[in-house]
């Protein structure tokens, strides 16, 4: 391989290195506007689109390890990667794809897991990861309010016993 490719070889693996995600997308029909636009979709969701030659990035992917996305890099292959949250990066993808008929969805990669056109739609139908968060919190706390506020139903429960025991002495 020429010292070219090869540097660009090295330029992908360094920018796949620390990312979360990958998703191949087929950007055929969009123009320079589109993809634009579309850049700065994904820049809001700390999100990155780059198109890439199918055989350097093969290259690249076999030497990061990544395994099961050949099927992906068949015709004209951009990639959507990222360190942020996936699901927010699918969903503009999504809302773009939706208005602009393109890019469509090939293939993806998250945290070692392939996944496929249907399981990135998937991610981009979930809430974002801070209301998912807080969802979970809700979620391990609800037992612990009601165990809060059955102990003070019962403490005031005393508390009303004492004071009926104590007026009933008074008055005798």
């Amino acid at each position: 391989m020429r010292p070219e490719k090869q540097a660009i070889v090295r330029e992908i693996q360094e920018q796949l290195a620390d990312t979360a995600f990958v998703l191949l997308t087929d950007f055929t029909g969009m123009d320079t506007a589109k993809t634009a636009a579309l850049r700065r979709a994904l820049k809001e969701a700390q999100a990155r689109f780059q198109v890439v030659p199918n055989r350097l990035f093969r290259v690249a992917a076999r030497e990061l390890g990544y395994e099961g996305i050949e099927p992906g890099l068949k015709g004209p292959t951009a990639l959507v990667f990222g360190a942020g949250d996936v699901a927010a990066a699918a969903k503009a993808l999504r809302e773009f794809a939706k208005a602009n008929k393109v890019p469509v969805v090939k293939l993806g990669r998250l945290e070692g897991a392939v996944l496929q056109a249907a399981d990135v739609e998937a991610l981009a139908t979930l809430p974002p990861k801070k209301v998912m968060q807080g969802m979970l919190v809700g979620t391990i706390a609800a037992p612990m309010s009601n165990l809060v506020g059955v102990m003070s139903q019962k403490l005031a429960s005393l508390v009303y016993v004492l004071q009926a025991a104590a007026d009933k002495k008074n008055a005798a």
